[in-house]
């Protein structure tokens, strides 16, 4: 297990995005830095044609970065994606704790996004017995063996967060 890390899993459409807005603003205001990563199944590009840093890119860069005085951009072509592991150590070494969106096959422990209007089941409890969910973010009760959090009460999920992730290992 890597430590401070956590996944938000769901199916499509449940709201794990907007879910997470609002549990990093309540994670921040707490005063801890939160880096997060994104699983994008599909091709994405961050850069645009047109762009010096996509005209350098497209020339056949195989790793290009774009710095400004508030942020910097990486680029890096390759042929398989990295595992979550090297992308946590080689650039989340400056964050309190680490939230992913997506990744539902890593082994890194899991929150489940669970809303009774998209889905009747669940990706880590149902054909799958996922044994690293941690526990279900629902708007219904559910019976499960591991506890279920208001999903429309960001600071519950967040002090959960904070409790079995931040300070787990403390």
């Amino acid at each position: 297990m890597i430590a401070k890390a956590v996944s938000f899993v769901a199916k499509s459409g449940t709201g794990k995005t907007t879910l997470l807005e609002k549990v990093i603003a309540e994670l921040k205001q707490r005063g801890y830095r939160v880096g997060v990563i994104k699983h994008d199944a599909h091709r994405f590009d961050i850069d645009h044609p047109g762009k010096d840093s996509h005209r350098l890119t497209a020339a056949g860069a195989d790793t290009m970065l774009i710095s400004s005085p508030e942020k910097l951009a990486l680029v890096k072509q390759h042929d398989e994606p990295p595992p979550i592991e090297e992308l946590i150590a080689t650039y989340f070494s400056d964050v309190d704790l680490i939230l992913t969106e997506g990744f539902k096959k890593s082994g890194l422990p899991k929150i489940e996004v669970h809303r009774k209007e998209c889905s009747t089941t669940l990706l880590c409890r149902g054909e799958q017995h996922d044994p690293t969910l941690l526990a279900v973010a629902s708007d219904e009760l559910l019976q499960l063996d591991v506890p279920v959090l208001d999903l429309n009460n960001p600071a519950e999920i967040a002090d959960f967060v904070e409790k079995h992730i931040i300070h787990a290992a403390d």
